[in-house]
């Protein structure tokens, strides 16, 4: 009963901190500048928000940049802003930071409670400043973002915990969401909901977290937790991919949203149509994505209604005669229903061999190839601010700057690890051939992602 009544608890907070303050939609020709920490820099949930922008407001095109860089913390983010976040040129900005502020071993110290609250301070003070800064910019909307949890207390590894800073974040969100407040900014809730959702899934398997590898890094799934309720506090919950419904007994057109349908024809107890869609189903992932990651974005599925609330492509037939049918999408087979099934409606997003969902699936893998490049172009922007701009070698990109890369890399395993990109990625030749790359991946996508007209037949099937 008291693991019942935390649950009914829990699910209540995540729909209470996911109902909250509406943020605009992007308009077309949005440049949304994404800015954070490690958690931005080699995560999804931009490219993921990007690819339900695609799909679903296929000539709604927006331009949308990774500007995290792992380990930052508000100062470091306020040193980069000009160079690598107002270079952009940014109509939208969402910022989020606080996890590398609200600290990590230093929770140890003797003196850890004090201590910390000095740095946060600090950190306050910083952000005041780069606050003032955007309210001297009225032509940037501004989005805080309360960022993802500091989950201490999964069961899943007794590592990373650090006493006293799930608390100290926590504190941080509140004071992003009252700047928000304050200056009539947006805001998005990461963190509560989130956390709502550790520990409600926790009551039933204690090994349960969103960030499943460290405590701090949301994993594939996790990041399509962070778009979701970034869409829904857009206000884009239950915009339909398409919405039809048919009557097969008078070829009625009952209901067309987001769609148009023409051709109503009966034949041998079946019916065809022609369907055309102003939307394209959202291609979920099933594969993990990215270094380090162990969960696909489809695991966020368990434990939010993506599908049912933003991905939701409708058909309902009416009065057709009992039995059972095949659908057929432009000739071919994709699965078999009864006749009460497409009385009640199916969702055509379930079946991913459907010629819109492939047409989709596209889409995706050309926008993960874009974020892959774009992975690498932020790994040349960490050595360049965590470690170059430290020995006075900033943008420098010389070969004394590659020595000093290969030098301390042998003891530093995050410089190691983004050593060989820096060799490359020094050469401002092969930096604009990558954003080049990328320019052509978009093209394609906004190219290629227009809806087009179906034939979609329900045959019936010989009882035997």
């Amino acid at each position: 009963m008291r693991s019942i009544i935390i649950a009914l608890y829990l699910c209540f907070c995540i729909t209470f901190f996911t109902n909250g303050q509406t943020v605009a939609p992007f308009k077309q020709g949005d440049r949304v500048v994404f800015v954070g920490n490690s958690i931005t820099d080699g995560g999804h949930y931009h490219a993921y928000i990007w690819l339900y922008y695609m799909t679903h407001y296929p000539t709604r095109r927006i331009t949308c940049y990774n500007a995290g860089i792992g380990g930052d913390v508000i100062g470091q983010i306020a040193d980069r802003f000009d160079y690598d976040v107002l270079s952009k040129k940014p109509t939208v900005l969402t910022l989020t930071w606080g996890m590398n502020d609200s600290g990590y071993f230093e929770w140890y110290r003797k003196d850890a409670q004090d201590f910390m609250d000095k740095r946060l301070a600090g950190s306050y003070d910083t952000y005041g400043k780069l606050e003032d800064r955007l309210k001297s910019m009225p032509n940037i909307r501004a989005i805080l973002i309360g960022g993802s949890p500091y989950d201490e207390t999964t069961k899943f590894s007794t590592k990373n915990y650090y006493p006293g800073k799930s608390v100290q974040l926590a504190k941080i969100v509140a004071h992003q969401e009252e700047s928000a407040k304050n200056n009539h900014w947006g805001y998005v809730d990461f963190y509560h909901p989130m956390d709502a959702i550790n520990k409600r899934e926790q009551v039933r398997d204690t090994a349960f977290s969103l960030t499943p590898n460290d405590r701090i890094h949301p994993d594939n799934n996790g990041h399509l937790v962070m778009a979701y309720l970034f869409l829904k506090t857009q206000g884009l919950a239950n915009n339909v991919v398409a919405d039809v419904s048919v009557d097969a007994a008078t070829k009625k057109v009952e209901r067309a949203v987001n769609s148009t349908v023409t051709k109503v024809a009966l034949a041998n107890n079946g019916i065809s149509l022609n369907y055309l869609a102003k939307s394209l189903p959202y291609p979920i992932d099933t594969l993990p994505r990215g270094w380090g990651s162990r969960f696909p974005q489809s695991d966020a599925l368990k434990v939010v209604p993506f599908n049912q609330e933003f991905n939701q492509e409708l058909l309902t037939v009416k009065n057709l005669k009992d039995g059972k049918y095949d659908l057929l999408i432009d000739g071919e087979r994709m699965k078999s229903f009864t006749s009460a099934e497409l009385s009640s409606g199916i969702n055509m997003a379930d079946i991913p061999n459907t010629p819109q969902y492939q047409q989709a699936i596209q889409i995706r893998e050309l926008n993960e190839e874009r974020w892959d490049i774009e992975r690498r172009i932020r790994m040349y922007v960490w050595v360049e601010y965590d470690f170059l701009k430290g020995k006075g070698l900033l943008h420098n990109d010389s070969n004394a700057a590659l020595d000093s890369v290969k030098k301390y890399s042998a003891k530093d395993i995050f410089l190691n690890a983004n050593k060989d990109t820096y060799s490359r990625a020094r050469y401002i030749a092969l930096r604009d051939a990558w954003q080049k790359e990328m320019d052509v991946l978009i093209d394609k996508i906004y190219a290629i992602n227009k809806p087009t007209m179906h034939r979609i037949e329900l045959v019936p099937i010989a009882s035997k």
